[in-house]
């Protein structure tokens, strides 16, 4: 699965604060992804990540 830093990910599960936007701020073996609506930081195992991804939000490349 093509997630590289910047992508907001819309999750299928909520994170505890209730939001399912995250910001990808690291990637590669783990994920380090920020919850959009509380601002907490989380490393995840990218297995992990790319199982609960419902959808992919990528800004457009200018160019």
């Amino acid at each position: 699965m093509d997630v590289r830093v910047g992508d907001t990910l819309l999750m299928k599960k909520e994170h505890p604060c209730g939001g399912k936007e995250f910001l990808v701020l690291r990637s590669g073996m783990d994920f380090r992804i920020r919850c959009k609506k509380c601002g907490r930081e989380v490393m995840v195992p990218r297995v992990k990540v790319e199982k609960n991804i419902k959808k992919i939000v990528r800004e457009p490349s200018e160019g």
